[in-house]
């Protein structure tokens, strides 16, 4: 008997692609919310959780992610993705058996060393699925996939860990990776690569040529640097969410991860979206949009972000972090998007996997800097909540950052693409 009759539709693709990156968001971030029991378990500090939901990820999952996009460039990526999805499916369940700090630690390093085999090749897919003028479109669909994940990871794992056991939450958590491993082994074609672009779509670009053209288009440059400090920031952010509303507002394990939750998904889901559709919308006459709209986005959310967090009324914490949420997302399909088309067809999932290992590195990197914070002020006499809090307000402040990134990337938006269309 052979394999069923593959899928050669792109809204399939991307439904099937787009959920796998959910899983894999809720497999990454389902210890956020776990943050308060993992504590009292572990007897842990603000750092040992900052490296718990961060550096522990980010360990091996840079390098094998370039190693495995190599890899994707020659070979049927849809291949690669399901034994990626496999794999770390079966490390977030190797979570709930950790009987110590160290077991959790290698456990979670697991985690990433999956995501690392299974997610580079994904955007690579989707870029060949759609054509250039609609990527923008797909990938903030795909993008979707961090609200989403974030609201399943941080209700329903606070829900099962508070009625059954933080165990049971990581063991609930791993099991739809093992039905998306098989639903896109089985059941999605692997689409014609750049069958929506021209030239040479068969030479296989060194990795130096991809590193070549990040570096030498400008706007590709700022919005790689751009991109990764506001990932940066927002991992830092989302991963204490739940913990600051415990510890400075007395909510249970339940109520901080359904807000948690909410926060990082509703309005994430309308900045991801609207984000894309706009960008791709105006792009069209004037390029620079896909820059310039991250960029002013961002420079919105972090005055509004800087009020909620300094607020002792948790109403008005909620209302301002979401209303902040709105537009601090909105970067993540027009920068994909943007750089995928400024990709060689062959390069692109080596491309994604750079991106990636990026994002994932600087994405480490948020956690653990709250986390030193917090504790540097805890131990000058701040209570655990105050300490948390002025932790993140001085982390959103890095947005600044970002912001000057993408204006600065704006100005060579139209060059660059038109460059990368004839190169």
């Amino acid at each position: 008997m052979g394999l069923p009759t593959r899928s050669a539709s792109p809204w399939f693709a991307l439904f099937v692609l787009t959920g796998i990156t959910t899983v894999g968001f809720i497999d990454r971030i389902i210890v956020n919310v776990l943050v308060e029991p993992l504590k009292a378990e572990f007897g842990l500090s603000d750092t040992q959780i900052g490296l718990l939901t961060g550096v522990a990820f980010a360990a091996l999952n840079v390098g094998l992610g370039i190693f495995v996009a190599r890899l994707a460039e020659r070979r049927r990526r849809l291949s690669l993705t399901a034994v990626g999805v496999l794999a770390w499916s079966v490390a977030t369940a190797a979570c709930g058996v950790a009987g110590n700090w160290i077991q959790l630690l290698f456990a979670r390093i697991g985690v990433g060393v999956g995501e690392a085999v299974g997610l580079p090749a994904n955007q690579s897919v989707i870029a060949d699925y759609f054509p250039p003028e609609k990527r923008a479109t797909a990938m903030s669909v795909q993008m979707l996939a961090p609200p989403i994940g974030a609201l399943l990871g941080a209700a329903g794992g606070a829900y099962i860990a508070n009625t059954y056991g933080w165990q049971m939450a990581f063991y609930v958590a791993a099991t739809p990776g093992v039905v998306f491993a098989l639903l896109v082994y089985f059941f999605v074609a692997e689409p014609p690569r750049g069958q929506h672009d021209t030239g040479d779509v068969e030479t296989v670009p060194p990795f130096s040529a991809v590193l070549a053209r990040f570096w030498r288009l400008p706007s590709a440059r700022h919005m790689v640097a751009g991109s990764a400090l506001a990932s940066m920031i927002g991992f830092g952010l989302n991963a204490f969410v739940a913990a600051l509303l415990m510890r400075k507002f007395g909510l249970s394990l339940v109520q901080a991860g359904l807000f948690s939750g909410l926060l990082a998904s509703a309005p994430g889901v309308i900045s991801i979206t609207m984000g894309g559709m706009l960008a791709d919308h105006f792009g069209k006459q004037r390029p620079s949009t896909y820059a310039l709209l991250p960029g002013l986005s961002l420079l919105l959310a972090v005055p509004i972000y800087l009020f909620a967090i300094s607020r002792d009324d948790v109403a008005i914490l909620l209302t301002c972090m979401g209303l902040a949420a709105l537009f601090q997302y909105s970067y993540l399909g027009c920068t994909y998007g943007t750089l995928q088309n400024m990709m060689h067809a062959r390069s692109r999932a080596t491309a994604s996997a750079l991106l990636n290992a990026i994002y994932t590195l600087m994405g480490g990197l948020g956690p653990l800097l709250i986390g030193l914070i917090s504790d540097r002020f805890q131990l000058g006499g701040s209570d655990g909540g105050n300490a948390l809090a002025w932790a993140m307000g001085i982390t959103a402040l890095i947005y600044l950052w970002a912001v000057v990134h993408y204006l600065l990337a704006a100005r060579h938006v139209s060059e660059d693409l038109a460059t990368a269309r004839t190169g």
